[in-house]
């Protein structure tokens, strides 16, 4: 009896292991032990500071978390795992001495969000090389001999938030990382400090949206020192950008091989940094966008009235856009001020002023300023051509005319300044007395104080017309010009 109830119990063990088995093999687990060389919790494994030179390849199949980092790792090649990592989100290469990453390598991990290569011996990044990483989220690469990126390194890495490249050499900035709706939409935070930049895009750097330039980290660089940084760095310092504030002691510049921080170029000269306000013209569309330090913030903008402004107005020259942008539409005088837009997020909140100005122009307003400037140029011009002209160029006055040729008679000269009205007569004069009539105009100078006009002129061959009855004798000021002598009747000899 008692060896049936042995055979019995032995049944039921046999039994027990066949359902544990069939459990195991329907979940797709299949029965491996931890590697000698790691720590085994749950799904999580340590392998770390075990001077591996090669990576386990017994890998359980669950594995979430793998930690190969402080190891004698140097190559990383396709088939470093015989299995597909399916699980695995984070993997920590750190602190080993790889130098070669195969293109490949990343195959057998397409879920993996967290990727650690710090401190190891990369020299370049080849093209593709993180293609296949296309739900990584956080990579880091800092502190390794990176000379250069290839701009295609980082293709398909839609997901991608934050990238660490600082402690390495690398001279090129890559713009194309940064680009408003490149190849990484989401990314959040480069790291390029302590690297070898000299020359940055500024005008490029100036566009960007603030939630990038806020994680855009530039510190201990020896970028060439200029006006045109030391307005960047202000402006992002007047935004209050982590980038600055966090490292604002290690924003540096060389010039003329000597470190000058960013904030004190006063060897440049450079005019101090003001915000600048939008600027637009009667009947201009303007949008203007509420640039927060974070995305997905929920937005509200407020009138320089302190009127809250809503999807539609009753006027509807202003709305809010559905990303929290203020639109104008055939923009008035009367939407000129300082608009104010509150952001709220999941950590802070934040308020920004814009002013806007509006001109009372068209945009070609400056072209008719321009016309009227040169026509009113012009008609000056011409007046005082026109002036000149009656000045020199009029026909001239009696006193202006260029004096007789005198007679051949040498008598017929005004030998007085003043002119007798007493007719000399010429013995030999004869004939008819119009034709013994010698015409001449004669110039009266001033007469002293009480003297009358009893000059005498001599006579030559002609015969004096004595002075027209009833007009008294005149006596001329000093003051009084030559014309006012002329203003009488002229007088015939």
């Amino acid at each position: 009896m008692q060896p049936q109830c042995d055979l019995r119990g032995l049944w039921l063990l046999l039994l027990s292991l066949f359902l544990l088995l069939f459990e195991v093999a329907r979940a797709g687990r299949p029965v491996v032990s931890c590697p000698a060389a790691c720590l085994c919790a749950s799904n999580i494994l340590s392998c770390s500071k075990q001077q591996l030179p090669n990576v386990p390849h017994s890998l359980p199949s669950y594995t979430a978390l793998l930690d190969l980092s402080h190891n004698n790792l140097s190559r990383l090649r396709a088939e470093w795992t015989p299995i597909r990592l399916t699980h695995l989100h984070s993997l920590l290469l750190s602190h080993n001495h790889l130098n070669f990453i195969s293109s490949e390598a990343f195959s057998p991990v397409p879920n993996l969000r967290y990727l650690d290569l710090s401190s190891n011996q990369l020299r370049t990044l080849d093209e593709f090389l993180f293609s296949e990483l296309q739900a990584l989220e956080v990579l880091l690469l800092y502190n390794n001999h990176i000379v250069a990126v290839d701009r295609s390194a980082f293709d398909d890495m839609a997901q991608l938030q934050k990238l660490y490249l600082s402690q390495n050499q690398i001279s090129r900035f890559p713009l194309e990382l940064v680009k408003e709706g490149a190849k990484l939409p989401k990314l959040t935070l480069l790291d390029l400090s302590s690297n070898k930049l000299n020359k940055l895009p500024l005008p490029d750097l100036q566009k960007l949206p603030a939630w990038i330039k806020n994680g855009l980290y530039l510190h201990n660089n020896p970028l060439h020192c200029d006006c045109e940084l030391y307005q960047l760095f202000s402006h992002w310092h007047y935004r209050q950008l982590s980038s600055v504030m966090d490292f604002q002691e290690d924003l540096y510049c060389m010039s003329s091989k000597k470190l000058h921080n960013v904030f004190n170029l006063s060897f440049l000269n450079c005019s101090e940094y003001k915000e600048r306000a939008w600027e637009a013209h009667l009947g201009d569309n303007l949008t203007i966008k509420c640039d927060t330090k974070q995305q997905g913030m929920t937005k509200m903008w407020v009138t320089p009235s302190n009127e809250r402004v809503l999807d539609e107005v009753a006027n509807g020259t202003v709305t809010v856009s559905k990303d929290g942008s203020l639109h104008f539409r055939q923009v008035q005088v009367e939407d000129g001020g300082v608009y104010t837009c509150y952001a709220m997020g999941e950590t802070f909140n934040e308020t920004l002023s814009v002013e806007l100005k509006v001109y009372n122009s068209t945009l070609h307003g400056h072209h008719d300023t321009l016309n009227t400037a040169y026509t009113t140029l012009v008609g000056c011009i011409l007046s005082v051509v026109l002036v000149l002209i009656y000045l020199y160029l009029t026909p001239c006055r009696c006193w202006c005319r260029g004096v007789e040729k005198p007679s051949s008679h040498q008598g017929d000269s005004l030998s007085s300044s003043m002119l007798s009205t007493t007719p000399n007569h010429d013995p030999m004069a004869g004939g008819d007395k119009d034709d013994g009539f010698d015409r001449r105009v004669a110039f009266l100078e001033p007469a002293g104080p009480g003297q009358g006009q009893n000059g005498k002129l001599k006579p030559g061959n002609t015969l004096p017309v004595p002075e027209a009855t009833g007009k008294g004798q005149r006596r001329m000021s000093d003051p009084e010009s030559v014309s006012s002598v002329f203003s009488d009747t002229p007088i015939v000899v």
